[in-house]
């Protein structure tokens, strides 16, 4: 009998770590962990003077494009998964990691931490309505924590810059039942409607996707191997439709995104200017850097 419950015991456990752990508000795998551990001790000897942001996100070259994988469970908590990535969840990894690398910090535990500084307003995760759901609202929230910064020209001449977004964001309380969490709690529609209204009207400089034509050595030579990009629309209540991140090759702007058509994470053949224009409904970009 000892030996039988023993051995269902250790059946179980086995079990519940192939499904993944979830402790102290953190839900993972234990690969997903020793791969932060990994990647992290890799960098210290391998990256050299190459890019942080860039060189982490070379790491996930062909990894399964996944969505939807922060909604689950119905208590907002810590998810860490990077055996399936969608384009947001692709850039914060790759962001809590060149934090770690920079801080020399390479614990799964330290990454943790930036991811949690990363993903939710001021850094702290309380319930689903402090995620920073909207790219503005997560650009805006980790310029303040010393993160990422714009590098739009804050005075003229404004280069690249020659547009202006001006945010108008809604869709999120307008379509609640397109959200669990908000579907399951209607009493989170009122404060993220709240923010929406709070952000809308701000302004914000951006290069139009016609300029992504230009080559490096013109004023979109500002844009650095290994910045985060973001692309932007003007319709659907929404700000951004897509995020990845800039790398340059053979003098053109390309992008190294996770790509919902492709099915995976790579580093686009075709030009980012190439790209943009198949998308009817982008208007451009904003650049931020990694502060490094």
């Amino acid at each position: 009998m000892y030996h039988s419950m023993n051995r269902w015991i250790i059946t179980l456990l086995a079990f519940v770590f192939a499904l993944g752990v979830k402790a102290q508000g953190v839900e993972y795998t234990k690969e997903d962990s020793a791969l932060v551990v990994k990647l992290l001790k890799e960098a210290k000897t391998e990256r050299g003077t190459q890019n942080r942001v860039l060189y982490f996100g070379k790491e996930f070259w062909g990894l399964p494009y996944v969505a939807h994988t922060l909604e689950l469970g119905d208590t907002e908590h810590l998810i860490v998964n990077l055996h399936g990535l969608d384009c947001t969840t692709f850039v914060e990894t790759v962001v809590a990691l060149s934090m770690c690398d920079k801080q020399d910090k390479r614990s799964f535990d330290d990454y943790c931490k930036n991811l949690t500084k990363i993903r939710f307003r001021e850094g702290k995760m309380t319930d689903y309505t402090s995620r920073l759901h909207y790219f503005t609202w997560w650009a805006e929230d980790n310029e303040r924590l010393g993160i990422v910064e714009d590098i739009a020209p804050q005075a003229a001449p404004w280069g690249a810059f020659t547009a202006v977004q001006t945010i108008n964001i809604n869709y999120m309380s307008t379509h609640p039942t397109l959200y669990k969490q908000l579907k399951n709690h209607p009493d989170f529609v009122a404060p993220i409607k709240k923010y929406e209204q709070a952000t809308n009207g701000r302004k914000f400089r951006y290069i139009p996707k016609t300029n992504l034509q230009w080559s490096q050595s013109t004023d979109l030579g500002v844009i650095h191997d290994g910045d985060i990009v973001a692309m932007l629309t003007d319709s659907d209540g929404l700000d951004t439709r897509h995020i990845g991140i800039a790398f340059w090759k053979n003098g053109r702007l390309h992008l190294l995104h996770a790509s919902s058509l492709y099915k995976k994470v790579l580093m686009s053949e075709e030009t980012f200017y190439e790209y943009e224009m198949k998308q009817q409904k982008h208007t451009g970009i904003r650049v931020f850097r990694f502060k490094d």
